[in-house]
């Protein structure tokens, strides 16, 4: 099987949410030629102070979240009462309908790790 680079993407610095500093890899300026990926993120920060913050109450709009921690804490709560924390080496798969409201709280950590990606549901399943 021959695989071919059809295009390189490179990240970027940003804040998002509250105030958390990441590199988004993939957004809104790709999510049309890497559909049905609407968004990665990449997080490493040893100091609190670039993620604890975290992110606010948010609407999603049917989109499946994977979220992956090598290091750190990330807790997830929703309007309809579900929670969840993602620890050390853990994966969170979730998947949001439309109307979902949601938030993660970053807990302050030796080291925040890891990466959030965001993948958009057909439209018969939003």
């Amino acid at each position: 099987m021959n695989r071919t680079i059809r295009k390189k993407v490179k990240g970027f610095q940003t804040v998002d949410g509250g105030g958390v500093k990441l590199v988004r890899v993939l957004g809104s300026q790709t999510a049309k030629e890497f559909d049905p990926i609407l968004m990665l993120d990449s997080f490493d920060s040893t100091n609190p102070q670039d993620y604890i913050a975290g992110f606010p109450p948010h609407p999603h709009r049917g989109i499946e979240t994977i979220s992956y921690v090598w290091q750190g804490k990330m807790k997830h709560k929703d309007n309809l009462g579900f929670e969840d924390t993602v620890e050390d080496g853990e994966v969170q798969w979730m998947t949001a309908g439309s109307g979902i409201i949601h938030e993660e709280q970053l807990p302050a950590s030796e080291r925040m790790l890891g990466v959030q990606l965001w993948l958009n549901l057909r439209q018969r399943t939003k």
